[in-house]
Order: structure tokens, then C-alpha cells, then sequence
């Protein structure tokens, strides 16, 4: 049974160069949070981990950090990329719900409330952008490469990059990640045997900053790890116990 002093759910932030974005994300944060009937009896953490931003935003952190109890921060010493900084998030996180979202005000803080409830019957809780408002360049690679990931891994997901995600402990304690595989949630997670569904949110057109993401990191490179997937899905080690083999053992 989890202590009533550990947090009930931890809010993880990869950040690169996103200083004009911190602020207005941290307010929404904190209300939404703050709104939730389990914060009222446990704690929740909100945990930015700083992929080597070079704009202001570690010191922005810092002082967030510094004005909020429930604010932690890891500072990389360069930039090692998204799946490296979501990775480091998980590990120093200590919640029973993860929730991951990314720093550049494109998803709505509000929608977290909306996905928290299907954790109830869901390991993973993915949230879908129908209404997607980037450029064509990004329309145009996340679209064909959604595709021609579920041809492969049958996840039956049809946004999988969108970086408001919401996890169950267990996931993440037996997924291991690999650069770039932040990608493939949906898909690790049903390889091994947890349960998965999608539910839409909304997307908003990028204010401050520069996206990260364009055809070349993002098309080409998620095709190239979809062959690694598709390796682990044929031959991930899968197993089950008789119940009486389990019985017996628990008694002696």
C-alpha cells in the first residue's frame, strides 16, 4: 500500500529551449493538478528534466523549482535527446500514475484531467491529436509514418507521437527504452501484454520556440527504429505459471 506522504502521480517534462513557454505551462499545471480529488489527500511531483537547453530555460527551472516544493529538476550536461531526458523523468519519478507531456504549450494541460479516468481500465492512456495544427512538412511525415507503423506493429493507434501520455507504474518498471523509442509506447506496452487506448485532445499551434522535429529526424529516423520493433515483437519472452506450480511454491 502506497505511504500517504509518496505521490500519487508525477508529471514528467522533457525540455529543450523552451524558456518562454515555462511559465504560462507551470501555472496551467499547477491548477489542473491542484483540481484532481486525489491531491487533496496525497502529494503529486512535477518533475522537468532539462536536455541541454542553451536559451535560459535551466535558469527559469531552476527557479521554479525554487518557488514550488512539489517542482524537481535534472539538468543534462548537453543535449542527449527526447527519449534520454523521458527516460530520466521515469527513473527519478516515484508516482503510482505517470503522466508525460512536453514543454511547448502545444497540448492542453486541461486534457490530463480527461485521460485519467480510462487508467482505471487502461495501462496506457494515449492522447490523439485529430485535429493536428503544425505545418504540412509535419502533417505530412507524422501521417505516413502513423501508417506504415501500424502496418507493422498492429497497435491500432493512430497518433502515437503525441506527447501527452499517461502510464501506469508497471509499464515503465518493465519497458526498457533505446534512443528513439519514445515513438513506439503503444506498441511496447502491448508486446507485453498491457492494455492500451487512445483518447482525442486538443492541439494548438506553436506560439514560442522552434519545433524539434522536421522530415528528416522524424520520418526517416522513426521508420529506420521501426525495424528494431518489429525484431523485439517476434521474439519478446512471454510466459505464464500453472496456478497450482504457483500455489506450491507459496507454501513451501
Amino acid at each position: 500500500m502506497a505511504s500517504p506522504s509518496s505521490p500519487w502521480a508525477s508529471v514528467i517534462i522533457p525540455i529543450k529551449d523552451e524558456r518562454e513557454n515555462l511559465s504560462p505551462l507551470m501555472v496551467s499545471l499547477l491548477k489542473v493538478m491542484d483540481s484532481h480529488e486525489r491531491s487533496r489527500s496525497r502529494p503529486y511531483e512535477i518533475l522537468f528534466v532539462d536536455d541541454g537547453s542553451s536559451d535560459g530555460s535551466s535558469d527559469e527551472l531552476d527557479r521554479l523549482a525554487r518557488e514550488h516544493s512539489n517542482v524537481r529538476v535534472f539538468h543534462f550536461d548537453r543535449n542527449y535527446g527526447k527519449t534520454c531526458a523521458l527516460e530520466a523523468g521515469f527513473h527519478q519519478s516515484s508516482g503510482e500514475i505517470i503522466i508525460q507531456i512536453d514543454g511547448d504549450l502545444q497540448q492542453d494541460s486541461e486534457d490530463i484531467l480527461k485521460l485519467l479516468p480510462y487508467t482505471a481500465s487502461h495501462d496506457v492512456v494515449c492522447g490523439w491529436r485529430q485535429q493536428r495544427q503544425d505545418g504540412l512538412v509535419r502533417k505530412l511525415s507524422s501521417l505516413i509514418a502513423n501508417r506504415i507503423r501500424n502496418i507493422f506493429t498492429h497497435d491500432g493507434i493512430h497518433d502515437t507521437a503525441c506527447p501527452l501520455k499517461i502510464f501506469r507504474r508497471p509499464v515503465l518498471e518493465r519497458i526498457r527504452l533505446f534512443e528513439g523509442m519514445h515513438r513506439f509506447f503503444p506498441a511496447l506496452a502491448l508486446m507485453h501484454g498491457f492494455t492500451v487506448t487512445e483518447v482525442p485532445v486538443r492541439h494548438y499551434p506553436r506560439i514560442h520556440g522552434l519545433s524539434k522535429y522536421g522530415m528528416g529526424n522524424r520520418l526517416f529516423k522513426s521508420l529506420y527504429d521501426l525495424i528494431a520493433v518489429r525484431w523485439m515483437q517476434d521474439r519478446v519472452l512471454l510466459y505464464k505459471f500453472r496456478n497450482n506450480d504457483v500455489s506450491r511454491h507459496k507454501r513451501d
